[in-house]
């Protein structure tokens, strides 16, 4: 049957960023197929709160963890915290991210290292952490990055948060190809304008949003919970044949 390949019932893997916005809406669907899951995040309070919500939801544990994975040091606690946990790992959502706001003329070295380290150094690092745990078990898994829909376009104030999501795009190909014959697949999901914190600066700029709202077909910003249903389809059994792929969940944005 076709919807057991969605079940996740018995798997267990990572979400970075998974206490709020878009990494909480996608630990929802995770949890709901039945997932263990390592939610994983800077402020243990809003985790703990998460993850409580989510126990609810899910089979299997569901365990709040704090880290920064733009901090190298740390990306091995989270690797030593799953695999002690869970026994093993299935998948991986590189999920946390940063973004800073400032004309491209005044942008500070300080604002661009923040992002790229958060956006792009830090799931590098934390996916090839991961498969090498895959790779010794000789277990196949799924890693699934969240890049943007700012890959495909230069936005507005966001130079460093662009590069980032770019080069996320690019990681994935990149490990998509060389995990491949280990039964390692590796996607992104590319977000469009959705109501998260990230976001709600550009959210009461009044110019701006009806900017944004004007050019999307669907007519309305996206919530969180419907990443969901990519984040389980990729990270499932569905999509075994999938790998190096970059899904953009725009409401047509760009496609107008």
């Amino acid at each position: 049957m076709i919807l057991e390949k969605f079940s996740l019932k018995g798997k267990s893997g990572i979400i970075t960023g998974g206490g709020t916005g878009l990494g909480k809406g996608m630990a929802k669907a995770l949890a709901e197929a039945g997932a263990s899951l390592l939610v994983v995040g800077r402020r243990m309070d809003v985790l703990e709160k998460a993850s409580q919500e989510l126990s609810g939801l899910s089979a299997g544990a569901v365990i709040p963890f704090s880290a920064d994975v733009s901090r190298m040091g740390e990306l091995p606690k989270i690797v030593e915290k799953a695999a002690k946990e869970f026994g093993k790992i299935d998948f991986l959502v590189n999920n946390a991210g940063a973004i800073r706001r400032a004309p491209v003329e005044n942008y500070s070295e300080a604002d661009w290292d923040v992002v790229v380290q958060t956006n792009l150094k830090g799931p590098f690092f934390l996916s090839q952490a991961v498969a090498r745990t895959m790779i010794q078990a000789k277990r196949a898994g799924s890693i699934v990055n969240t890049a943007s829909l700012i890959a495909y376009i230069g936005g507005k104030n966001v130079p460093a948060y662009a590069a980032s999501k770019a080069g996320i795009k690019q990681v994935t190909m990149s490990m998509a190809t060389a995990w491949a014959p280990y039964g390692i697949r590796v996607n992104a999901i590319a977000p469009g304008w959705f109501v998260t914190d990230l976001t709600e600066a550009v959210q009461k700029d009044p110019g701006r949003n009806a900017e944004i709202l004007n050019r999307i077909p669907l007519g309305r910003w996206g919530s969180p919970d419907e990443l969901g249903g990519m984040a389980l389809y990729l990270v499932s059994d569905a999509s075994s044949y999938v790998t190096g792929q970059t899904f953009v969940v725009d409401g047509g944005w760009l496609a107008n």
